[in-house]
């Protein structure tokens, strides 16, 4: 099985219960382009039907500029909790908000230059 997006492809690489490893065109012994998926499921109690967990965890090796060492992992992971019975619609919705958000340029600044407050 593999996910494509902006052009790169992970081939599945490590299966678990609840996770699957993936990796891309770059990975080699000492360079990281890994792509992680895992889920929780819900743990429904009498009063309420739970939360579903996934997330997503992305590590590349990077070449540095100006820095003390010529190279360095970059590590992006996202975290997802969603209420059972929660309509797929407002999940695309959180998904699309959270999407724009990571593309653009406020968020881009932020993690380039650490600002919080704009």
């Amino acid at each position: 099985m593999s996910l494509v997006f902006n052009t790169k492809t992970y081939n599945a690489d490590k299966f678990g219960a609840d996770a699957v490893g993936y990796i891309g065109a770059l990975k080699t012994l000492s360079v990281h382009d890994d792509l992680g998926l895992a889920r929780v499921a819900p743990k429904p109690t009498a009063t309420f039907s739970g939360v579903s967990r996934t997330s997503a965890k992305l590590t590349r090796t990077l070449t540095l500029t100006g820095a003390l060492t010529p190279t360095g992992q970059a590590i992006l992971q996202i975290s997802v909790s969603v209420p059972v019975g929660t309509a797929s619609a407002d999940i695309d919705a959180l998904l699309n908000d959270m999407g724009a958000l990571l593309s653009g340029a406020d968020f881009k600044t932020h993690v380039k230059t650490q600002k919080i407050s704009f």
